[in-house]
């Protein structure tokens, strides 16, 4: 069935988007488990490295989950070495996360793989279609309130 512009389903940005997010999702998932690691805890160890310690109550907020998911990411993630727990000094009741040398090693050996995950998916693509590619993406991700740093060129 055609929408009013022409386009099936299966032609929308949306559907692809999709469709194309669950192959990546699968992928860099399967490369994190060696890990043990899921997609939400490298997502917390990206969150630490990208503004430095802070509270489970704000890195709940900016990866758009409950509080108590961070507490149990951040349980395990500190069984495993990669983060450490320290009581802010300023207020005794909050806990502040930061990453381990072992954490971001751990970070930077899954940002490899993710960038594996890039090139594969991306491989029938010029240089100049994967740039605008990361680029559309970058502003929807942004126009859709997430948090979007700045990237170096590749």
């Amino acid at each position: 069935m055609k929408d009013v512009k022409g386009l099936p389903l299966t032609g929308t940005i949306a559907f692809r988007l999709g469709v194309l997010g669950a192959t990546a999702n699968a992928a860099v998932a399967e490369r994190f488990e060696k890990h043990a690691l899921t997609l939400k805890h490298v997502g917390l160890l990206a969150v630490l490295d990208e503004g430095g310690g802070a509270s489970q109550q704000e890195i709940a907020q900016r990866m758009r989950v409950a509080p108590s998911l961070v507490v149990t990411l951040a349980d395990q993630l500190a069984e495993l070495g990669a983060i450490v727990r320290e009581r802010d000094p300023r207020d005794r009741r909050r806990q502040v996360l930061s990453l381990t040398g072992d954490g971001r090693a751990l970070l930077k050996s899954c940002v490899a793989a993710a960038h594996a995950v890039d090139a594969e998916l991306t491989a029938a693509l010029t240089r100049e279609q994967r740039e605008g590619l990361r680029t559309a993406l970058r502003i929807l991700a942004g126009d859709n309130g997430f948090p979007v740093p700045e990237e170096s060129r590749a």
